[in-house]
């Protein structure tokens, strides 16, 4: 298994989040071409500097035209998009984490994009935890899920859904990863380290149209995170 096991080029949405900057990074040490989608051209220059036409696409996930825009040419998506709950200004998670989501996916498969992979949280499947007090976020997210796996359940087309635990800054690979299914697990992970098993969730046969959870485990310098993926059955 490897980056030669993918080719073509990755769509990240949100790459402007702390999250996002770690995915480019993780694509950049790989080789692995990649375009940026965001809403705001000024913060993608601050993180990334001068950036050519061809490797930016500046709108919303609200809008089916700047996505379709974003997608040509695009083999994969890599999304870190989720509403800001606690920004009263900000579009609430109804309109990002599910109907954004929604026609992301659904515009994206249309325009022949192969694989969508997304990050969305722990605890999605718990309708009565803290986080739904911030416009019902966990359950927005959850049926965001429902829609990329709809539109990525034909031939040809493949999800991966990544539900980390509380999201912490840090160098990767300096710990051990836990992964899970059926949304049991608690804890924390590095940005760093969920960036990087986005990345190699492009060419792992375990992450193919698979749901699970990850988090950290026990501290330990690691060579690579693609050994645990193995936990999953």
């Amino acid at each position: 298994m490897g980056t030669q096991d993918f080719s073509g080029m990755v769509l990240v949405a949100g790459a402007t989040g702390r999250t996002g900057v770690w995915v480019v990074r993780r694509l950049q040490a790989y080789g692995i071409d990649y375009r940026l989608f965001v809403r705001s051209e000024s913060k993608a220059i601050a993180c990334f500097g001068p950036l050519p036409p061809e490797r930016l696409v500046v709108g919303s996930i609200e809008s089916p035209a700047d996505l379709e825009n974003a997608v040509a040419g695009c083999s994969a998506v890599i999304s870190a998009i989720g509403a800001y709950v606690t920004d009263p200004d900000a579009p609430p998670p109804s309109v990002i984490d599910r109907d954004g989501m929604s026609t992301f996916a659904k515009v994206a498969r249309e325009n022949g994009v192969r694989q969508f992979i997304q990050i969305t949280s722990l605890a999605v499947t718990r309708p009565e935890h803290p986080m739904n007090r911030y416009g019902g976020v966990l359950n927005m997210k959850l049926q965001g899920e429902a829609a990329i796996r709809s539109a990525f359940s034909d031939t040809g087309g493949s999800h991966t859904i990544l539900r980390p635990g509380g999201l912490q800054d840090g160098e990767p690979f300096q710990n051990r990863l836990q992964f899970g299914t059926g949304d049991t697990l608690m804890g924390v992970i590095n940005r760093s380290d969920l960036a990087e098993c986005a990345v190699i969730s492009l060419w792992h046969p375990k992450a193919v149209n698979r749901t699970f959870e990850l988090i950290n485990g026990e501290p330990g310098v690691q060579t690579g995170l693609e050994p645990f993926f193995g936990q999953l059955p």
